[in-house]
């Protein structure tokens, strides 16, 4: 999804309602990822985290510049999926599969991500193997703001899983998907913001 086309649609994308599911169409877009396993307060997951935020302060200049009034940080973003649906519904973090996301938009090119990855080699310890430019495609999706603190999230989960979907004839399609919009480590708990998105069918 272009660059432009994008900041037209960053508010129903981002900033959907609290305490009402809606749905959204989700372009594609163009993400750098890095995949996983196990429990996402593991080391692995806090290694992927802290690459993509470094790796997004060091192309802000350039997205600043070509954006111009329009540039704002973009959100760290995850993905979560396990083999049997209930552990994530459960919360059976042990059993989850992880993608941590930021948008990079189509214009970053892989010559200038690799750039980006070398120059945060020498900052940080080597790079996570699974490291790599993604373009993802959610299509019809239902999403909702929460604010709060992370323990809020189990509640609406079960309510999007085994109210919402099912009285709407609806399916998950794709994988779980949290946007964290402010830093969790700057943010008191009752002021923590995350879009919950699931792609459905």
């Amino acid at each position: 999804m272009n660059v432009e086309k994008f900041h037209e649609r960053l508010k129903e994308l981002y900033l959907p309602p609290e305490h009402k599911f809606t749905m959204v169409d989700v372009p594609e877009i163009r993400y750098a990822v890095i995949v996983g396993k196990g429990n996402p307060e593991n080391e692995e997951f806090t290694k992927a985290s802290k690459w993509l935020y470094s790796l997004a302060h060091v192309v802000k200049p350039y997205m600043k510049e070509r954006m111009g009034k329009n540039f704002a940080d973009p959100p760290l973003e995850y993905q979560f999926w396990a083999d049997d649906h209930q552990d994530l519904v459960e919360g059976n973090k042990d059993k989850w599969y992880w993608r941590v996301m930021v948008v990079f938009t189509d214009w970053i090119t892989q010559e200038r991500f690799n750039d980006a990855i070398a120059a945060v080699e020498k900052r940080l310890e080597a790079k996570p193997e699974t490291l790599r430019l993604e373009d993802l495609h959610e299509g019809k999706s239902i999403q909702i703001m929460h604010v709060g603190d992370y323990d809020g999230i189990r509640a609406v989960c079960d309510e999007l899983y085994n109210k919402f979907l099912p009285e709407n004839n609806l399916k998950p399609a794709g994988h779980y998907h949290e946007i964290y919009l402010n830093d969790p480590n700057r943010t008191s708990p009752d002021k923590r913001r995350i879009v919950i998105r699931q792609p459905v069918e």
